[in-house]
């Protein structure tokens, strides 16, 4: 049941994904759009600081075996909560002006229109995401794993330094989105590009011989230092690549393509090769992951330009 639950949950975010991201990018003024979409990336970050925060408490009040046996349902229990509140405020929510407008007139949108019409759009979302998405999980979620199992700290000192890291990430989002209205989306992602490529094996490599939770930290926050030029503008890129009527199917079916083989077996490849005895390959993949990307970011055009989003 857990597991259908969560297969449920991430289908679920998956396909909310694209239509987040082009809401956001619809309802922002033109100069505003990186500034604007950015916020997706903070509600979301802000959502995993709220889950640590949970974490942090439940191991504060709960013994060892109580969280195994079931202190763990409690945040599902204020996810519950949560969701049948945004549920009400969604039901309250306007359309856009640019889907009213083409709804009648516009194509209808599917798959094979995707594929038919904007073939390379879709395959360059797919080549942004790839690099990105993996380094977001491995930089927030496997990372709290990786400080327990290779550099030795205690759960709770993992969870903390997770929890200082992340809300100074989020802190970033706004700062590189309105960079972006500023010098263009392209910059960004290729500082990306080249830092996640250059800094990602030293910055593993060096977390797992520190026992300093502040040097830990500092690390841990360079590395997402290095993706925020990816994460805070990645879903207005992906957004301006497409017209009104398939926009937000052209961001989420390549997006989820990406993110479930990139992004969702991260984790699952990093304890693999650990077990394997490999643990260090996993940070070279990443590594090469970004390099590809990089070579998506240089040779695709600033998306910033464009007009309203029509």
């Amino acid at each position: 049941l857990l597991l259908l639950a969560r297969l449920l949950q991430g289908l679920s975010i998956g396909g909310e994904y694209g239509a987040s991201a082009t809401y956001l990018a619809e309802m922002a003024s033109k100069g505003r759009r990186g500034l604007i979409s950015s916020y997706q990336y903070v509600t979301l970050i802000g959502g995993q600081l709220v889950a640590l925060s949970v974490q942090l408490a439940l191991q504060a009040l709960l013994s060892e075996d109580q969280m195994e046996q079931w202190g763990w349902r409690i945040p599902f229990v204020i996810g519950a909560v949560l969701a049948f509140m945004v549920y009400i405020l969604r039901r309250r929510m306007d359309e856009t002006a640019a889907f009213t407008a083409t709804k009648a007139a516009a194509p209808r949108s599917s798959g094979m229109e995707l594929i038919r019409s904007h073939p390379r759009a879709a395959l360059l979302v797919i080549a942004l995401t790839a690099g990105g998405t993996l380094a977001f999980y491995a930089y927030t979620t496997y990372m709290q794993k990786y400080l327990v199992n290779s550099a030795g700290f205690e759960r709770p000192e993992a969870t903390l330094i997770m929890t200082a890291a992340l809300a100074v990430f989020m802190l970033l989002q706004p700062v590189f989105g309105h960079l972006s209205d500023r010098i263009g989306r392209r910059p960004l992602l290729i500082s990306f590009g080249i830092s996640g490529t250059l800094f990602t094996v030293p910055l593993f490599l060096a977390i797992a011989q520190t026992q300093s939770q502040w040097q830990a930290f500092v690390l841990v926050l360079a590395g997402l230092l290095c993706i925020s030029g990816y994460t805070s503008i990645n879903a207005i890129v992906k957004a301006e690549l497409f017209p009104a009527h398939i926009r937000a199917l052209g961001v989420a079916l390549p997006y989820a393509i990406a993110n479930s083989v990139f992004g969702g077996s991260a984790e699952y490849v990093a304890l693999w090769l650990k077990d394997a005895g490999h643990e260090s390959t996993f940070f070279w993949y990443v590594s090469g992951m970004c390099a590809l990307s990089l070579v998506a970011y240089l040779r695709m055009r600033e998306t910033a330009m464009h007009g309203e989003m029509k």
